[in-house]
């Protein structure tokens, strides 16, 4: 029997891929909830036996904080497992990447469907991307980059 020994520190906050998996699953399922079906006038749908009609909806933003507290954890804790710098094996950083990539498409489609997209653009500044355009020239063997806001 071959002997491990520890290498000191606190453990790893999760152990099991597959219930760190099942843990982000449930918050995004905890998005959503089961609301009445309405008209345009905003009465409730009546199906043919007078049943009120109802459909799931996503209730609740998908967000990285929200995932964080809903895994009992911070952000940065699943930053550092998202980067590699936590020690957490492939599967891990690939279910948060996952995971993230769902936050960002929330955040994606805010941008496109709302009145004011501020803040889903702010948000997704936060994840990296960039409203700027990269001009490049080169001039006698000299390269000049300039950044310009893209214009609205």
């Amino acid at each position: 029997m071959v002997e491990t020994k520890n290498k000191g520190g606190r453990p790893r906050k999760f152990q099991d891929l597959a219930v760190f998996q099942a843990a982000i699953d449930a918050y995004f399922d905890s998005c959503y909830a089961e609301v009445v079906v309405k008209d345009k006038d905003g009465h409730a749908c009546v199906d043919e036996d007078g049943t009120v009609m109802r459909e799931m909806q996503q209730v609740e933003p998908f967000t990285i904080t929200g995932l964080a507290l809903a895994l009992d954890t911070s952000r940065e804790t699943l930053m550092e497992i998202e980067t590699q710098r936590s020690g957490y094996d492939d599967g891990f950083v690939d279910a948060i990447k996952r995971a993230k990539l769902r936050c960002q498409q929330y955040a994606e489609r805010r941008m496109f469907q709302a009145r004011n997209p501020a803040g889903a653009i702010f948000a997704l500044k936060n994840y990296g991307w960039r409203d700027t355009q990269d001009i490049n020239h080169t001039l006698d063997g000299l390269e000049i980059v300039v950044g310009l806001p893209k214009p609205e």
